[in-house]
């Protein structure tokens, strides 16, 4: 580094004064890779900056060495201070107009940065060609920065296609699942919160629209609302309002769905929601925007991607389940998944050496591919499509819900409009204008604890998390605290221990105790003649908590459940395929265990039968009502029935 001072008595320190009046960077013109890296640079710096190739009349009015020129990029600044290498880099970015860009160069001028810069600049100069192959093949030839309006277009559309499944999905089990005769019935909850909360406490800590009401027909309203929303979303009208109401919706389902709304899934879904009321462009209908996506805006839903991915290749990781560390995991996987499909069944019984590979490129692809989520260009793309793969295995071999479409919505930000267009040739009417400073401050106001809770959520995976200052901390464990209710940061860990058993729950009603009915759920396991149905995206969501209730002791819910079924609650036997009492309930019911295997392909094709199973035992025991109804709002009140 270098400084020198202009005298007007001299031409030459005259000349040097007049170069320079605005900060000159000077490089090898003859260089390829160069000329890409400043060509960048110099649509970051917008003008600030003069980008002139070296030549010798240069190195004799600026005092520059030859030797020093051919090493390392240049830059005088108007102080007269000459820096070298990345250095030079650095502090030419300084002086760009964009503030991302500027707090990004500041960083990189901090000590230790800079000292493994200026290793990294040293072993790119003297291996050029090498590096430019390389760079050709990361970020490719063109220099021009990356859009994302056209990727915010088609992320939002998808966005509310989405939303439309998710309405409509629980449109159809609303009042089974939590209408005023369903199993978690909301009034209900909201009235016990009502009795042990104060008004806007309860209000914070289970943010709902119904606590305006809580009836079946607002219920159902709620979910109509939420279809016509979507629509608006899909279509592009006014997508900031349309996206910020679809999120504060499906939260107030959420708040008081419990276990019925309490899928990954679910919270996934809401966490995107409001990254997308962040992001979207507003007016009522702004075609692709005339805001283009902030750098902070990409930045927020990459994180999400990789928190996603990471978070549940490192939850198998951790949790010591020997199946995922053997590589065991995709034989018991197709068999015992929630839903299985017809093409989990064909996987089930792939050779076991394509099981183990299946199973290492699965952690392969979550807790390793999360990684590149970062990365440069092409390699973001490379990953999208690998997850994308990823996404599609998983929806043809087990019904999760919309899991797999959101999941392929979200990837989307792992592109740009360059490789968007290639399938959506859309153009803008006019091009990107700066986003307005306030706008990027309310956004960084807002996204800050996005931030902050996002790493925080992946540090606490491995201890990381400081606990001092105290002070700090306690204002993080604040933050925390306040954000829950909002499900704005979700931890995400799908599968993290493998089930090696399928225990399969039947109900079966009776009236004499002796001569029972089984009760035909529409989606779950039960007939081992009835093949697996591909039900995804719509989630069934009582079929699904059937499949965990097997896992352990009856919970609360299933208890409701038969209570209902001994009502003969219309709304809740409309969940299910077939009732076999279609004229009055049965006088008790009960649940009984069963071991499912898939058969294999030989037994299938001798007896027809996709599944075997064998008995394992009672559930729950017979249920009959009480002789004597409680009191309105209470709920039904079983007693056990003697078995004969």
């Amino acid at each position: 580094m270098a400084r020198w001072r202009a005298h007007p008595s001299s031409m030459v320190e005259r000349l040097r004064f007049g170069v320079a009046q605005r900060p000159l960077v000077l490089f090898d013109g003859d260089c390829g890779f160069c000329r890409r890296w400043v060509a960048r640079w110099r649509l970051s710096t917008e003008g600030r900056v003069r980008f002139v190739p070296g030549r010798w009349w240069h190195r004799w009015l600026l005092g520059i060495r030859e030797a020093d020129m051919r090493r390392a990029m240049q830059l005088v600044e108007p102080s007269g201070r000459v820096s070298r290498g990345a250095e030079a880099v650095f502090r030419a970015l300084a002086w760009s107009p964009r503030r991302g860009t500027r707090m990004a160069a500041r960083l990189g001028l901090l000590p230790g940065v800079l000292h493994v810069a200026r290793g990294v600049y040293a072993v790119i100069a003297h291996n050029r060609r090498g590096a430019s192959r390389v760079d050709r093949w990361l970020f490719g030839r063109a220099v021009v920065p990356h859009e994302y309006r056209l990727v915010r277009w088609a992320f939002l559309r998808l966005m509310g296609g989405t939303f439309l499944v998710a309405f409509t999905s629980l449109g159809r089990q609303v009042l089974g699942l939590y209408g005023k005769r369903g199993i978690r019935p909301v009034h209900e909850r909201l009235e016990a919160h009502k009795a042990v909360e104060p008004g806007w406490e309860r209000v914070w800590t289970t943010p709902t629209v119904f606590w305006l009401g809580a009836s079946d027909a607002a219920l159902v309203r709620g979910c109509r609302a939420g279809q016509l929303l979507s629509l608006a979303l899909l279509f592009n009208v006014a997508p900031r309002l349309s996206v910020s109401l679809l999120w504060g919706l499906y939260l107030s389902y959420v708040s008081v769905g419990r276990e019925f709304l309490s899928f990954q899934w679910d919270v996934l879904l809401l966490e995107m929601g409001l990254l997308s009321a962040l992001t979207a462009p507003g007016g009522p209908r702004p075609g692709l925007g005339r805001d283009a996506p902030s750098a902070l805006d990409v930045f927020l839903f990459r994180l999400l991607v990789f928190r996603l991915y990471f978070g549940s290749g490192v939850s198998k990781l951790q949790s010591g389940d020997e199946t995922w560390r053997e590589l065991r995991a995709m034989d018991h996987y197709y068999e015992t998944a929630p839903l299985p499909t017809r093409g989990g069944w064909h996987a089930h019984h792939l050779p076991p050496w394509f099981q183990r590979a299946s199973t290492a490129a699965t952690l392969g692809l979550e807790a390793g591919g999360a990684f590149l989520t970062f990365a440069p260009r092409r390699v973001r793309q490379l990953a999208f499509w690998a997850l994308a793969g990823l996404q599609g295995t998983i929806g043809a071999t087990g019904n999760y819900g919309f899991f797999n479409l959101q999941s392929l919505v979200l990837g989307l930000w792992l592109l740009d409009d360059a490789a968007l267009r290639r399938v959506l040739p859309l153009e803008a009417e006019q091009p990107a204008r700066p986003r307005p400073w306030w706008r990027t401050a309310v956004s960084a106001v807002t996204a800050a604890p996005l931030v902050v809770l996002g790493a925080s959520e992946v540090l606490r995976r491995f201890d990381w998390w400081p606990r001092k200052p105290e002070r700090l901390m306690g204002m993080l464990g604040w933050l925390d605290s306040r954000a829950r209710p909002l499900r704005s940061v979700n931890p995400y860990g799908l599968f993290s221990v493998m089930t090696v058993e399928r225990p399969e729950i039947l109900v079966e009603g009776s009236d004499d105790g002796e001569h029972w009915k089984e009760y035909s759920f529409r989606y779950k396991v039960g007939d081992p003649k009835r093949p697996p149905r591909q039900v995804a995206p719509h989630q069934p969501r009582l079929d699904w908590q059937m499949w965990f209730a097997a896992l352990g002791s009856p919970p609360n819910w299933f208890i409701v459940f038969l209570a209902r079924l001994l009502e003969g609650s219309p709304e809740v036997l409309k969940l299910l395929e077939r009732n076999p009492f279609p004229d009055k309930p049965p006088r008790m019911v009960r649940a009984v265990l069963y071991d499912y295997r898939m058969s294999s392909p030989e037994e299938r094709r001798r007896t027809g039968d996709w599944w075997r199973r064998e008995w394992l035992g009672l559930y729950v025991p017979p249920l009959a009502l009480a002789p004597e109804p409680r009191p309105e709002g209470q709920g039904p009140e079983l007693h056990w029935e003697s078995q004969p």
